[in-house]
């Protein structure tokens, strides 16, 4: 990208210096614009919702696992995505501990739980409205359960960890044998950004993650003397490692698993701010609204080229072929072969720092008038000399590739991209 970049792009490149102190837009999601509550969802699970009720698609109801199988097959979730969680979370909370961990799937736009003598729960991301919600009854095997969709979540899931909009969520914590949290890493924050000895409390870890301290796979225990020791709690240690569909919870689908939280809510609380400034959708936006729409763009633009994305181990990781090989099915390659679904793994965890979710609808849904401006922020992140702030840390051969990719590939791109 050896030319200029237009100046004004569109009609937010003005000068902002002097915009008086930003005040964020207040979101309110189940009233309008937004109207979440009655939003005719159009998400991945919606879609398949259609076709269990005219009998397009069957799920196998012989047993639990089966018919958890059958959905993830359904939703095009891969089994090797499988995360295990033991702190008592969702809305299942009351059955959730290090003797009977939660098991999470997922793709890039859908989000499966499942607990063992629980119930099946889908999270759906809607392209213009975010998180949706739902959740299976009982199974009796040979019958469908109901599904319903559940506001109960919105306690959790559209707090302060998504700025009030509904989205995705994940802590690190100690749990007790309970489930119950002793003691608090990081909560309210997510995405690659958070550093890894802050993460994984409450979770279980397998494969070669080479992390040298890790709260993943701890538990805490009373003492009589008021306080509490961190013990083992191993895959298996206290449960049947047979009632989940795998024994893993690999460090690489819970890398890219984190990635994903951190775009989703940022892209979906950038959309809902957007809505809200400009409910009409069309025609210009008011210039009280650039300052606002400049910050989301900044965050954008850093968070989609993983500038501040969290160091790994010295010796890197080992991620799961299995995953790995899955989480390639629908890579988007140039006539080269590279993909920003390429692996790293040593330094980093993607070979090319774009993020690979700009394919995603809710990406492709964002407003044009802000997907313009993070795009321009990101070009001048990828030019070949004095790169923009959000692509200092991108060497110059990985600056080029990024961009070859994004043109070859990505749909929607400016014109002046080309």
């Amino acid at each position: 990208m050896s030319r200029l970049l237009p100046a004004l792009p569109f009609l937010l490149a003005t000068c902002l210096h002097a915009a008086p102190e930003l005040k964020e837009t207040v979101i309110e999601f189940r009233k309008p614009p937004h109207n979440y509550l009655t939003h005719e969802a159009d998400d991945r699970f919606a879609h398949l919702l259609k076709k269990l009720n005219s009998n397009e698609v069957k799920l196998d109801t012989a047993n639990d696992k089966a018919f958890l199988t059958s959905i993830l097959a359904a939703l095009d979730i891969p089994v090797s995505s499988q995360i295990l969680v033991f702190s008592a979370s969702s809305l299942q909370s009351e059955i959730i501990n290090p003797r009977n961990p939660r098991a999470l799937y997922f793709n890039e736009d859908t989000y499966v739980g499942y607990v063992p003598n629980g119930k099946v729960e889908v999270i759906s991301m809607d392209p213009t409205h975010a998180a949706i919600f739902y959740i299976f009854d009982r199974l009796r095997p040979g019958n469908l359960p109901l599904i319903a969709r559940s506001e109960k979540c919105f306690n959790c899931h559209a707090g302060n960890a998504t700025r009030r909009v509904p989205g995705l969520i994940a802590e690190s914590l100690l749990p007790m044998a309970s489930g119950a949290s002793l003691e608090t890493y990081r909560r309210d924050e997510q995405g690659h950004q958070i550093p890894l000895d802050q993460r994984f409390g409450g979770w279980h870890l397998t494969g070669g993650h080479h992390l040298e301290t890790t709260h993943a796979n701890l538990m805490g225990v009373s003492t009589d003397a008021g306080k509490f020791n961190k013990v083992s709690a191993e895959p298996g240690q206290m449960w049947n490692i047979e009632s989940h569909l795998l024994p893993t919870s690999d460090i690489l689908p819970n890398l890219v698993h984190e990635h994903q939280l951190g775009f989703e809510n940022r892209v979906f609380h950038a959309a809902y701010v957007m809505r809200a400034l400009h409910p009409e959708g069309c025609g210009m936006l008011p210039s009280s609204a650039k300052p606002e729409v400049e910050k989301l763009a900044d965050e954008l633009a850093r968070y989609i080229l993983f500038t501040d994305e969290a160091k790994l181990p010295a010796k890197g990781i080992d991620g799961d072929p299995a995953f790995a090989r899955d989480f390639a099915r629908n890579r988007k390659p140039t006539k080269g072969g590279a993909s920003l679904k390429d692996f790293d793994l040593k330094n980093r965890l993607f070979k090319y720092r774009a993020s690979y979710m700009l394919y995603t609808e809710s990406w492709q849904k964002l407003p044009p008038a802000l997907k313009e401006r993070v795009y321009y922020k990101m070009a001048e992140g990828l030019r070949d000399q004095n790169p923009g702030p959000v692509g200092k840390h991108l060497p110059v051969e990985e600056r080029h590739a990024i961009r070859a990719i994004l043109k070859e590939t990505l749909p929607g791109l400016p014109g002046w991209w080309r």
